[in-house]
C-alpha cells in the first residue's frame, strides 16, 4: 500500500542548496566530472558545511518530533551519481539529519522528479532547474537560493518562514497594476476591492498546507514550533486585502509587516527567519545578507519579465 502524504509538507532540497558544495562545484565546471569524482573520494569522510537551506531543512524536521507523526518530509534531490552522493549521505548521517528519500540522477535534470515525489516545496541555487519547475510544475513552490549569510544564528526550538506578499503568496495581478498604472491608481484599487480575494500566487499552496501543519503542532501561550510571517512592501490603505483574503482562505498568520517601501533587511533579521522568499532582487540583495533567502522568479509567460 502506498504512503498517504496529503497532509504532509514534502520539502525537495538539492544538495548544493542543503550544502556548501561551492568548492566542489568549481572543480566540476572547471576541471570536469573525473576530478569532481577524485576530490569527492579523497573527501568522503570530510563532513560538508551547511548550505543556505540546511538550517530549514533540520527545523522542519524537528517538526515531525513536535508533532509526534510525521508533517514534513525532506528529499535531497540531486544531480550527482550514487558515487559522488556518498560524501552527502555521510554528511546527512553525521549531521543526524531523518531524511530516507534521495534522488541521484547522474547528471539528469532534476526536474522530471518532482511530481514522483510529491515535492511541494522545491529549493535549489540552479536557476534554469527552479524555472523549469514554475513553468511546468503548478502544485509546486520553487525558489532560486542566494548564499547563505555570513553570520547567522537560528532559532532551535522553533521555525520561522517569512514571504512576500504580492507575486508570491498572491497573483501577480496587484504588482503589475502597481508597476505599470502607478502607486495612486494602485491604492485605490486595493481600498476599493479590500473585500475580494486576492488570487492565489505561486506559493499559496505552500501557505496553506503550512498552517493546516501549525493546527497539529502543540502551542504554549499562543507560541507555535512553526511561525509563519508575512513581509510586504504595501502599505495602508491596501493591507486590509491581504488580511482579508488569509481570513477567506482560512490560513492563520502569526506575523505581518506591511513597510510601505522600507527595506525588509533589519525587520527579517528580528523576525529571525531561517528563510525568506520573495520575488524581487531589489528585496534580497540585502535581505539575503541576514537571513536565508530565495527568489521566486516569474513564469517565462509573465508580463512582470518585460515591466521594470
Amino acid at each position: 500500500m502506498s504512503e498517504d502524504i496529503s497532509d504532509v509538507l514534502v520539502v525537495g532540497v538539492t544538495s548544493r542548496a542543503l550544502f556548501n558544495l561551492e568548492k566542489e562545484n568549481e572543480i566540476f565546471e572547471r576541471e570536469g566530472v573525473r576530478k569532481y569524482r577524485e576530490y569527492h573520494e579523497n573527501n568522503r569522510d570530510v563532513p560538508l558545511e551547511p548550505g543556505t537551506a540546511f538550517y530549514l531543512v533540520k527545523s522542519l524536521l524537528e517538526l515531525n518530533k513536535q508533532a509526534h507523526k510525521p508533517v514534513v518530509e525532506v528529499v535531497v534531490m540531486s544531480r550527482n551519481s550514487p558515487e559522488t552522493g556518498i560524501r552527502m549521505l555521510k554528511s546527512i548521517e553525521q549531521y543526524g539529519l531523518n531524511i530516507t528519500r534521495l534522488a541521484f540522477t547522474g547528471g539528469e535534470p532534476v526536474s522530471p522528479y518532482i511530481d514522483a515525489f510529491g515535492v511541494d516545496l522545491f529549493l535549489s541555487k540552479d536557476e534554469k532547474s527552479v524555472q523549469t519547475v514554475i513553468d511546468s510544475h503548478s502544485n509546486c513552490a520553487a525558489a532560486l537560493i542566494y548564499e547563505p549569510p555570513t553570520a547567522f544564528n537560528p532559532a532551535e526550538n522553533v521555525v520561522k518562514i517569512a514571504f512576500d506578499a504580492d507575486a508570491v503568496l498572491f497573483s501577480e495581478d496587484s504588482e503589475l497594476m502597481y508597476k505599470t498604472e502607478g502607486i495612486e491608481i494602485f491604492r485605490k484599487y486595493e481600498d476599493e476591492h479590500k473585500d475580494v480575494p486576492l488570487a492565489p500566487g505561486p506559493f499559496a499552496k505552500l501557505l496553506m498546507k503550512l498552517s493546516k501543519i501549525q493546527e497539529s503542532l502543540p502551542v504554549t501561550v499562543e507560541l507555535s514550533p512553526l511561525r509563519l510571517a508575512i513581509v510586504s512592501s504595501r502599505s495602508a490603505p491596501t493591507h486590509m486585502r491581504v488580511i482579508n483574503t488569509l481570513k477567506k482562505w482560512g490560513v492563520y498568520v502569526n506575523e505581518v509587516y506591511f513597510l510601505a517601501g522600507m527595506p525588509k533587511d533589519k525587520v527579517l533579521k528580528a523576525f529571525g527567519a531561517h528563510i525568506f522568499f520573495d520575488d524581487q532582487e531589489v528585496h534580497l540583495e540585502k535581505s539575503s545578507k541576514v537571513v536565508p533567502s530565495g527568489r521566486v522568479p516569474y513564469s517565462s509567460d509573465s508580463p512582470l519579465k518585460n515591466v521594470e
